[in-house]
């Protein structure tokens, strides 16, 4: 039959509809449980869903530290504009609003508000507190060093604070202990709060009562402190005309959190109005029917609402990110219906299309189902729960599109149509299956380029996918380096079942941690236990403390040749006798020691909370690393001091180095699972297809955009991340659908007058064609604009899938006919 013949062939006589109640009834009552069960779903953001099935204790306690340590409940703050007397001004006034509100544990400027409670803590327990209290501090020898420093101290700037307490600490312990506390970096000082070197800001940071995880929480937090300023800014404007000018800037891990996900939100809201905008005046102007346009989103929604409810009743909770790739990727979906309504033409024909074309659509589905399908067996949690959201959605939007949108369409139904565009695009097609030796070339080249780019092909880092911009990060590092914030790569964790445990293994720690310091390993460490000593090391320095006879005697030796009255030293006898006189016979001695409790009302506090986190059956200890500028630390060299220190449960964590292992185990592992689903589609299709040229009709173009989109990113510089996986698999899904129609046996065979050579050409209906148009315009239209986002999540799906099914098609046009088919026909017609 020549294609003129083939095109004034009547079609078949239409059937009248067939309503299928049941499927309705069945549709009906699944959507109404569903939506039941959806109210009962819980949603989640935890980062644990993306551990392995079995992680390793640093991956764990890694997930742990993003979602509740210490530096995720910080925000640093800067005030800038004005001058530095404005900047003090505005932060006092700001941080006495912020500590009077419930959203903060503690809010620092520099101000001294806890410094009297601070001092006496430190002074009132300096016994307790200073390492230098051992039994050699009190021998002859060991209280003539003491004193001797004491006399330098009385000569240095800090003179002054010395003589005030020699007479009860001529042994210099509270020197000591604000030695260790303030030997770290410390801020910058001006108008009596903390501030940039240059002036230029004033500094504040606050520890928030939220965890780092609680993005609301955060928001929150970030919220008031804006509206706090706004209001001491009001305030000093009536006599500070220079406030008007001022503003505040935030940074933190909280404050990322938030506005990424706000800028994930806005951008993704409005792309997904942009697309559907789009696509529904686009699908109205080619049905001409409000109805067409409203049931082709049912199986869009079903399956959403499927793949929703199978993952929670799967793994109990639904992730955020599984929902969102998951819609994405039920997106495919909306494609269904349009070759329904374009294929059949109207509620008569449905049948017939459900006889003729839903055979070819279904294995489309099954071939999608089978390539993500094998993300069931990932040992992530996350890519287990992808892979669930694809199967059960598509398998809902499959039975949608087949049983119960032919049941609900009008008996008058009927969409414009197609056949001239179909018509059309037939002569395109003819020429395009003149270009299959044009393909091979451009597979070629791609596979060239991917060779040659094959150690830069995957992006190494998760900051690839950071939608923190260049100059937030900037801010970030600039007011940690101002305000000497904790450092947020390097981490020792000690785990015990008791506090005391912990409090214990963190000294064991320290002493091998200060080796490293003073070989310049490490430039300063902080522990938990500077603030809060152990239980058993406090009993252990009270029993150093000699009784008061003995130190009297110790003491008059060592004052020999030394200008120490006796009598200006009877309060440090009496002191150490008050601590240590009646130790001996107090078995509650345990009572005076120092607890928690203690630190109340004092700056330490937060130090502690925030170095100490106590749960259920579990406590830890952080010990906070700082490395030299640009330094990375040896990971063996600190692991080594571990093993020194006898501390059975302790572990150094270099968030940076285990978050990109993590991630890179993770791509490992999606890659893996991607090839998988890929054979499982190859041995799908060779099953139902029973022939390798119709396999090889349907895998080259889908292999071929795949490998084209590669390459495409590879010469654009852009390294792929898992992202860019999930839209190369997006690619073969759709364009499965594309290929399959092109691969259908009805071929004509057509003979070129100049050179006689006798082409195979596949004879694909008018309207088939249109369908297949339609559907990869919506598609390219539903991604393609994401390609536009700032957002690297939905950059990388927009681009990859927006590019990929425009060569799927293009490839499967191209590839439909071969030679080797037209001898079979040649061979079959003889």
């Amino acid at each position: 039959m020549t294609p003129e013949e083939s095109k004034s062939a009547p079609d078949p006589a239409p059937v009248t509809p067939h309503r299928s109640w049941r499927a309705i009834v069945i549709w009906l009552l699944l959507v109404l449980t569903g939506t039941g069960l959806l109210f009962r779903t819980s949603f989640t953001a935890d980062l644990s869903a993306f551990l392995p099935r079995n992680p390793t204790q640093e991956q764990q306690m890694l997930v742990e530290q993003l979602r509740d340590g210490m530096v995720s409940r910080l925000i640093l703050a800067g005030i800038e504009g004005g001058d530095a007397r404005t900047h003090a001004a505005l932060s006092k006034s700001l941080a006495k609003k912020m500590r009077s509100n419930d959203d903060f544990i503690s809010v620092n400027n520099g101000e001294p508000v806890n410094q009297e409670k601070d001092r006496a803590y430190l002074f009132n327990n300096r016994y307790l507190l200073s390492p230098a209290i051992t039994p050699e501090r009190f021998t002859v020898a060991g209280l003539r060093t003491a004193l001797n420093d004491t006399l330098d101290l009385l000569a240095s700037p800090a003179g002054l604070f010395v003589k005030d307490v020699l007479p009860q600490d001529p042994t210099g312990e509270m020197a000591t202990l604000l030695g260790q506390f303030n030997g770290g970096r410390q801020p910058n000082k001006m108008h009596g709060v903390w501030a940039a070197q240059d002036g230029k800001r004033a500094l504040l940071i606050a520890q928030t009562h939220a965890l780092g995880s609680d993005t609301d929480g955060q928001e929150t937090a970030i919220k008031h402190i804006r509206e706090k300023f706004e209001a001491a800014k009001t305030e000093l404007a009536a006599t500070e005309p220079q406030a008007v000018n001022t503003r505040i800037v935030l940074t933190g891990p909280g404050v990322f959190g938030v506005n990424a996900r706000n800028t994930i939100a806005d951008e993704a809201l409005l792309f997904s109005i942009i697309s559907a905008s789009l696509i529904m005046a686009i699908l109205f102007a080619v049905y001409r029917s409000g109805v067409a346009v409203m049931l082709g989103l049912m199986p869009v929604l079903s399956g959403v609402l499927a793949g929703t409810i199978a993952v929670s009743m799967g793994f109990g909770t639904v992730h955020g990110i599984t929902l969102g790739f998951g819609t994405t990727l039920i997106g495919e979906a909306i494609d269904y219906s349009i070759y329904l309504f374009i294929q059949s033409g109207s509620a008569r024909n449905s049948a017939d299309w459900a006889k003729k074309s839903w055979p070819t659509i279904r294995l489309g589905v099954l071939t999608s189902m089978a390539g993500f399908g094998c993300l069931l067996f990932s040992g992530f949690p996350g890519l287990a729960q992808l892979g669930l959201f694809t199967i059960a959605g598509l398998t809902s939007a499959a039975f949608v599109t087949r049983f119960v949108l032919p049941s609900l369409l009008p008996v008058n139904f009927m969409v414009r149509d197609l056949t001239h565009i179909g018509l059309f695009a037939q002569k395109i097609l003819h020429h395009l299956q003149r270009l299959r030796k044009l393909l091979f070339v451009i597979v070629l080249m791609s596979c060239t380029i991917l060779w040659v780019n094959r150690d830069h092909l995957w992006q190494p880092e998760l900051s690839a996918l950071s939608p923190v911009s260049k100059a937030a990060q900037q801010l970030d590092a600039d007011l940690r380096k101002d305000i000497g914030a904790p450092d947020v790569r390097y981490l020792v964790v000690v785990k015990g079942r008791t506090v005391e445990d912990v409090l214990q293994a963190a000294e064991k720690v320290s002493v091998q941690l200060d080796t490293l310091v003073e070989q310049h390993v490490l430039t300063a460490f902080e522990t938990p236990t500077r603030y809060l000593p152990s239980l058993a090391t406090q009993n252990a320095r009270i029993a150093s403390l000699p009784d008061a006879a003995t130190l009297k005697q110790r003491l008059d030796q060592a004052t020999l040749g030394l200008p120490f009255k006796p009598a200006l030293l009877a309060p440090f006898l009496t002191s150490i006798d008050k601590l240590a006189g009646t130790a001996a016979q107090d078995e509650s001695r345990n009572t005076r020691l120092l607890t928690r409790k203690d630190l109340a009302g004092t700056s330490m506090a937060l130090a502690t909370d925030s170095l100490l986190i106590e749960q259920r059956d579990v406590a830890s200890g952080l010990l906070p690393l700082t490395a030299a500028s640009e330094q990375v630390l040896d990971a063996e060299q600190i692991q080594a001091a571990l093993q020194k220190s006898g501390v059975q449960q302790a572990y150094f964590i270099d968030l940076k180095t285990e978050t990109n292992k993590l991630y890179r185990g993770y791509m490992h592992e999606a890659i893996l699972l991607a090839l998988c689903g890929l054979s499982a589609m190859i041995v799908l299709l060779a099953f139902n297809l029973r022939s390798a040229a119709r396999l090889a009709r349907v895998m080259v173009p889908l292999i071929g955009a795949v490998l084209t989109v590669a390459a495409i990113l590879a010469i654009s510089g852009q390294r792929m991340t898992i992202l860019h996986l999930i839209g190369l698999l997006l690619i073969v899904a759709v364009g499965s659908n594309y290929a399959l129609f092109f691969a259908q046996p009805a071929t004509v065979i057509v003979k070129d007058p100049v050179s006689g050579v006798e082409t195979s050409i596949s004879q694909i209906k008018p309207t088939t064609l249109a369908s297949l148009i339609f559907a990869n315009i919506t598609t390219v239209i539903g991604f393609g604009v994401l390609g536009f986002s700032s957002v690297p999540v939905l950059n990388a799906i927009g681009v990859t899938v927006g590019i990929g099914v425009v060569l799927a098609l293009l490839f499967s046009a191209i590839y439909s006919g071969s030679n080797a088919d037209a001898r079979s026909k040649n061979k079959e017609a003889a």
